[in-house]
C-alpha cells in the first residue's frame, strides 16, 4: 500500500484544471516559431501589462530578496479608498481563483453543499471537491445562471453559492436588479461568492454596484481579479470583498505571502491607471465587434458576451481546433464543460482578430 493510496477518494475524483496551450508548447508540438503564433485562448489582455504597472513592477524588484508584506497593507488600502470600503474586508489572492478556493476552505466541508451553475468556470467544482463538500450544479438557462433554479436548490446543508456575472465561458450577463432580488431570496447563512473578473469590460447600461449592497448582505462576497482587463495575468493577483467576519475568516486559511511584493506593487499601480483601463475596454469591444461580425459572415452561431471572450459553435470542434492549431491560432475547446460543438476565443488586437477570422475560413473548408 502506497501513500499515494491514502489520499481521500474526493481528491481522487477530480479532474485537474485544464488550462489554455501555452505559446511554448505549441511551438514544441507543430515546430512552428514563437513569434508566429497567436494565441486568443485565456482570456488575458492584449495590450499587455499597462506603464503604470509595469514601471511599479520593475521598482519592486529591487527589494526582491525579501518577504513581501503578507497582509498587503499598501494594496488594500488602495482597494479600500477606491472602493468605500474598511480594509478588514479585504482579502488578496494569488489570483481569484485562490480567492474562491479561500472561499471553500473557509466555509466548505464534508458534509456540507455548494450550488453553481452549468457552464460555469471550472475552478468552482474543483475548490467543491477538493474540500470534500457536495456538488450542486443547476441546469443552465440559455447558456447562463437560472437564479429561480439556483435559489431552489439550496437545502439545509449548502453553505455557499457561486455566481459568475459576466459568466465564463459562455459570456452570459445578468443585470444589477436580477443579482439583488437573488440575494434577497438567499439565505443569510449561506454565503453568495459573486465572481466579477470581467467586471471592468461593461459597458455604461451594464454596471451595477454590487459592492453597495455588502451592508445590507453580509453573506456576501464580491470576488474580482487584475489578471484581465488590468492586463497582470503572470504576476497572479486577485481579491475579494465582504463582510470583516467573512473575510476574516478567509483570511485564516490563506497562505502566508500569497501574493508577491512584485504582483502586489503593480496592481496598487494598475488600479490607477484609468486611462489603460479605458483603452483596453475600447480595443475589447472593437474587437468583440470585428470576431462577431465575422462568425456572423460564416454563418456559425455565438451567444452574446459581455466579456473580453466570445463562445461560438462548429460542430466539430476538435477538428476545426486541430486545424487552427497547425496554423499558429490556439483558442479554447470547451468540451470539458460539457460543450463539445464550441470554441472560446478571447478578443485579441485587431490584427491577432484578422489572424484567426483567416484561419477560421480555412478550417471550416
Amino acid at each position: 500500500m502506497s501513500a499515494a493510496s491514502q489520499a481521500p477518494d474526493y481528491i481522487r475524483a477530480i479532474s485537474p484544471y485544464q488550462p489554455g496551450k501555452p505559446i511554448s508548447e505549441l511551438a514544441r508540438e507543430m515546430g512552428i516559431p514563437e513569434a508566429s503564433i497567436v494565441k486568443l485562448a485565456s482570456n488575458e489582455n492584449p495590450l499587455g501589462m499597462g506603464p503604470r504597472a509595469r514601471e511599479a513592477a520593475l521598482a519592486a524588484l529591487s527589494g526582491i530578496e525579501r518577504y513581501p508584506d503578507g497582509n498587503g497593507f499598501a494594496l488594500k488600502g488602495a482597494l479600500s479608498r477606491r472602493l468605500g470600503v474598511a480594509p478588514e474586508q479585504v482579502v488578496l489572492g494569488n489570483g481569484s481563483n485562490d480567492v474562491l478556493e479561500l472561499a471553500a476552505r473557509a466555509f466548505l466541508a464534508p458534509g456540507r453543499s455548494a450550488v453553481f451553475s452549468q457552464y460555469a468556470f471550472a475552478v468552482y467544482p474543483l475548490a467543491i471537491n477538493a474540500v470534500g463538500a457536495r456538488g450542486i450544479q443547476v441546469a443552465a438557462k440559455d447558456y447562463g445562471h437560472d437564479l429561480d433554479a439556483m435559489a431552489a436548490a439550496i437545502g439545509p446543508d449548502t453553505r455557499i453559492v457561486f455566481v459568475a456575472n459576466p459568466n465564463n465561458p459562455t459570456g452570459t450577463f445578468m443585470h444589477g436588479p436580477e443579482l439583488e432580488a437573488f440575494l434577497q431570496r438567499v439565505p443569510q447563512d449561506v454565503l453568495v461568492v459573486l465572481d466579477e473578473a470581467y467586471t471592468e469590460y461593461l459597458n455604461a447600461e451594464q454596471r451595477y454596484d454590487s459592492i453597495a449592497w455588502l451592508p445590507r448582505f453580509p453573506n456576501l462576497l464580491v470576488s474580482r481579479t487584475f489578471s484581465k482587463a488590468y492586463g497582470l495575468a503572470g504576476l497572479r493577483v486577485g481579491y475579494g470583498i465582504a463582510h470583516p467576519d467573512v473575510a476574516d475568516l478567509m483570511n485564516r486559511v490563506r497562505q502566508p505571502f500569497n501574493v508577491s511584493s512584485v504582483a502586489l506593487a503593480a496592481a496598487e499601480a494598475a488600479l490607477g491607471d484609468e486611462e489603460f483601463l479605458a483603452q483596453s475596454a475600447r480595443v475589447n469591444e472593437r474587437g468583440m465587434a470585428q470576431i462577431t461580425e465575422a462568425l456572423a459572415e460564416l454563418g456559425l452561431e455565438w451567444i452574446p458576451s459581455a466579456g473580453n471572450f466570445v463562445t461560438f459553435r462548429v460542430g466539430e470542434a476538435a477538428a476545426v481546433n486541430a486545424s487552427l492549431l497547425r496554423q499558429g491560432v490556439i483558442v479554447r475547446p470547451i468540451a470539458s464543460y460539457g460543450m463539445p460543438e464550441w470554441l472560446r476565443v478571447s478578443i485579441g488586437l485587431p490584427e491577432e482578430n484578422a489572424r484567426f477570422i483567416a484561419a477560421l475560413k480555412q478550417a471550416l473548408g
